[in-house]
């Protein structure tokens, strides 16, 4: 009977597809409100299957549409509903192996039984000296997707799959490295492309996530970086810089969406450790609760606030941060003229995607609403860690209307942290026939939300996921590390640049040319077991100058004499001497940083 239930579920899915597919396949510009499915009342009864793991709102289930496809981060949907995923590798996944193939996918249900059942990964590869990326977007004909610091574009296949043509390159030149190097951006139906270009610290201080550490003032990172960066998607070539700003303040808005007026709407990451680095003025509670994650309205010329404010979940409000001269949550001082949130969440939740329902399968409560996923805390110590999960926040005008339900749980598994929790949600899309994705980018998990309840029903929150373990946080370090040069504060060496210094950087941390440094030295420079520590200032193979470092990259170390591993030439990379010159500019400036 179970067997015969299902089959007869995705018959019935099956052909309600038929139905949509031949009304959406001819024209490409479809919109995504498509009409309601008939088959509603003899399914409401239960979904098949587990729901794939998650508890979510009455009247909705899901399927595991992918899984295992790489680190998915953000997708877009063809209107002919071939799914397109960006996936991620490199320092922040621990420099494990990239899937074999491409960085981006191409996923297709051609059986209508809610699971992909053809996948196949293009352009970009990490043989090519690529780590993937966050956004991806459908416009006009095109896939647009991020890629280390750029944004490409290919043209969309008719009949679904893999574009066979080379992208053309949109925008170039966007900042890599720091706490938040990926690029999500969102495209109206105009072409404004808008790009987020998260902030390379916590809290703009002169040195990243270190106690006791006034923030940069003026924080000369907000000309590149912490805000929202407007192109035309229309154009190509066109390259970064200051000038292209279209909102600022905005530590790391990785959620980018449009309502039905085309106001566009980003979530923010709010900063980090509060407690940890301000103890006398924060106590561990008010750290684990402090700042609210935010829901903003972005407008030109907008300023949100970072660095010099947070906004306070109880106090609901802008504050003075630490670093400007806060006193822990009363003064608002330069606060007051900041932007605030349309909507906040409790802290630490770590916001990575958002989108407004403009759909028509889900009930009509959810209409211009927010779906938001929450990739899940990692610093919420002492209490519990929070997050990994999907809510809904209602919408009117542009504004909450109501408070945030929990839309789907149960992603984590029985423990929600990030070094063990099962799933992480990432991304979201709607799908032309209205329906959800949800992506996770640990294991490469994509699910597929359908509603399948009465016509009429109002907003409800999914039931507890059972099962999850509710223990005390420890205190893990951020899981991009601590990037202490972040703040810009390294010097630069005799005969050398910062444009060069940061060109080592980038290349050390294996976000260009194909570098390998940090797998042996650590992020941070401060060494390991198989790699000497560069921030010593101790030299074994040369005098420590620019030209001494860059030949023993060259010729690398065969035999170490205080470590166990050996270093090929390069680092084992095919460095120009241009890159070489550039590690060795960084590796320098990093020896030399505590005189600088």
């Amino acid at each position: 009977m179970k067997v015969d239930h299902c089959k007869g579920f995705w018959a019935r899915r099956l052909a309600h597809r038929t139905i949509l597919a031949a009304a959406v396949l001819p024209v490409l510009g479809v919109s995504a409100s498509l009409a309601q499915p008939t088959d509603q009342q003899s399914v409401s009864a239960g979904c098949p299957g587990d729901n794939g793991g998650l508890t979510l709102a009455p009247g909705f289930c899901a399927t595991v549409f992918a899984d295992n496809i790489g680190h998915t981060r953000h997708m877009a949907i063809a209107p002919n509903g071939v799914v397109y995923a960006n996936t991620w590798s490199g320092e922040y996944y621990n420099n494990d192996a990239p899937h074999a193939g491409g960085f981006l996918v191409a996923l297709q249900d051609t059986k209508g039984d809610g699971h992909a059942d053809v996948i196949k990964r293009f352009d970009p590869t990490h043989a090519q000296g690529n780590a993937g990326g966050t956004g991806i977007a459908i416009y006009n004909n095109y896939i647009y997707a991020e890629t280390n610091d750029k944004i490409v574009r290919y043209p969309l296949p008719r009949q679904g799959g893999v574009p066979t043509t080379r992208p053309e390159t949109v925008v170039s030149g966007m900042p890599l490295g720091g706490d938040h190097p990926m690029h999500p951006f969102a495209i109206d139906g105009r072409g404004n492309m808008y790009v987020d270009m998260g902030s390379a610290t916590n809290a703009c201080q002169r040195e990243n996530r270190i106690p006791d550490v006034p923030g940069n003032n003026p924080c000369r990172e907000l000309r590149t970086r912490g805000g929202i960066w407007l192109f035309n998607a229309n154009v190509l070539n066109q390259h970064f810089s200051p000038e292209q700003r279209f909102a600022t303040g905005l530590r790391n808005g990785e959620g980018l969406s449009f309502d039905s007026k085309n106001r566009i709407f980003a979530t923010q990451h709010g900063r980090d450790q509060l407690y940890e680095n301000w103890p006398k003025l924060y106590n561990q509670v008010s750290g684990q609760n402090e700042p609210a994650e935010e829901l903003v309205q972005l407008t030109n010329g907008a300023d949100f606030g970072w660095p010099e404010c947070y906004y306070d979940l109880d106090q609901k409000k802008l504050v003075l941060a630490p670093e400007y001269g806060g006193d822990g949550g009363k003064k608002v001082g330069v606060c007051a003229q900041k932007t605030e949130p349309v909507a906040a969440f409790p802290a630490h939740w770590a916001p990575n995607d958002v989108q407004i329902y403009h759909g028509s399968q889900f009930p009509s409560d959810y209409k211009d609403g927010a779906f938001i996923a929450f990739h899940g805390s990692w610093n919420r110590a002492p209490g519990p860690q929070g997050g990994y999960n999907v809510v809904f926040q209602p919408l009117a005008h542009g504004k909450a209307s109501g408070p945030f339900i929990v839309f789907a749980d149960g992603f984590a598994g029985a423990i929600k942290t990030p070094g063990r929790a099962d799933h992480r949600p990432t991304g979201l899309a709607i799908a032309p026939d209205g329906s959800l994705y949800i992506s996770d980018d640990i294991t490469g998990r994509i699910w597929h939300v359908t509603y399948h309840g009465p016509d009429q029903t109002h907003v409800a929150a999914a039931p507890n996921a059972a099962g999850q373990q509710q223990a005390a946080s420890g205190n893990p370090p951020p899981p991009e590390g601590i990037n202490p040069d972040a703040g810009g504060s390294l010097p630069v060496p005799p005969g050398g640049s910062p444009d060069q210094v940061a060109l080592g950087d980038r290349i050390f941390h294996g976000e260009a040319a194909g570098g390998t440094c940090a797998g042996c030295h650590a992020a941070d420079g401060r060494g390991t077991a198989t790699g000497s520590d560069l921030r010593s200032g101790q030299w074994i193979w040369s005098d420590g100058s620019v030209a001494g470092i860059a030949h023993v990259i060259e010729i690398g170390v065969p035999k170490p004499k205080n470590h166990i591993g050996a270093m090929p030439p390069g680092g084992g990379a095919k460095l120009s001497q241009a890159d070489i010159s550039a590690v060795a500019g960084y590796v320098w400036a990093i020896s030399h940083q505590n005189q600088h």
